[in-house]
C-alpha cells in the first residue's frame, strides 16, 4: 500500500509523542504504514506512507535521487544571484548540496491558509520559489535559503517523484498506485 497524506503544519512525522503534540496517528487510519521520509514539524504538504519496506527504501535512499519539489515562501525579494547560488548548490555545515532546480513562483491560488499564519511584517516583502531537490538532508530547503540570505517562512512539499499533492486537503489521505 502507498498512501499520500497532506501533512498539516505543526504535525510530527511519527505516530506517537510523549508530549501530546499532533502526530500522524491523528490523520492516518490505515494500520501498519510508516512514513517514507520526513517533513519537519514546521513544514506542510505531501508525505508518503507505505507498508512496503522496499518501496520506502526506493523513495528515501539518497542513491535513488528521488526528486522532491517544494514551494517555499522566503523573507525578502530574492534575486537572480541567490537563485543561481541555489541552482549550483550551496555549502552547508554538513557539506555542499547537490544543485537544485529553482525558479521564481507565485503563491498558488489553491494553497490553504496556514494555522497559525506565517508572521507578517509590513516592511519586509516575501518571495515564493519552486525548488526541486534530489537529496534529503534535515531541514535542507530552510538551510539552503538561509545560506543565500533568504530565510524560509513557509515550506510546502508538492511532489515526490511521480506522486503529487494534486488537490489533497490538509490532514487528508489518498491511496496511490505503488
Amino acid at each position: 500500500m502507498l498512501l499520500a497524506l497532506n501533512k498539516p503544519y505543526g504535525v510530527l512525522c511519527q505516530f506517537t509523542d510523549e508530549r501530546g503534540r499532533p502526530t500522524l496517528a491523528d490523520f492516518v487510519t490505515q494500520k501498519d504504514v510508516y512514513a517514507a521520509g520526513r517533513l519537519d514539524r514546521d513544514s506542510e504538504g505531501l508525505l508518503l506512507l507505505t507498508d512496503d519496506g522496499r518501496l520506502a527504501h526506493r523513495l528515501t535512499d539518497p542513491r535513488h535521487k528521488q526528486a522532491k519539489t517544494y514551494l517555499a515562501q522566503v523573507e525578502g525579494v530574492i534575486g537572480e544571484a541567490a537563485l543561481q547560488a541555489l541552482r549550483r548548490g550551496v555549502v552547508l555545515n554538513d557539506g555542499p548540496t547537490l544543485p537544485a532546480e529553482v525558479a521564481f513562483a507565485v503563491e498558488p491560488d489553491w494553497l490553504w491558509p496556514r494555522d497559525p499564519p506565517v508572521r507578517f511584517r509590513q516592511a519586509i516583502p516575501t518571495s515564493w520559489l519552486s525548488l526541486t531537490l534530489r537529496e534529503g538532508r534535515n531541514r535542507q530547503v530552510r538551510r539552503m535559503t538561509a545560506a543565500v540570505g533568504f530565510p524560509t517562512l513557509r515550506l510546502v512539499r508538492v511532489r515526490i517523484g511521480e506522486h503529487a499533492l494534486d488537490g489533497l486537503a490538509p490532514g487528508k489521505t489518498r491511496v496511490l498506485a505503488g
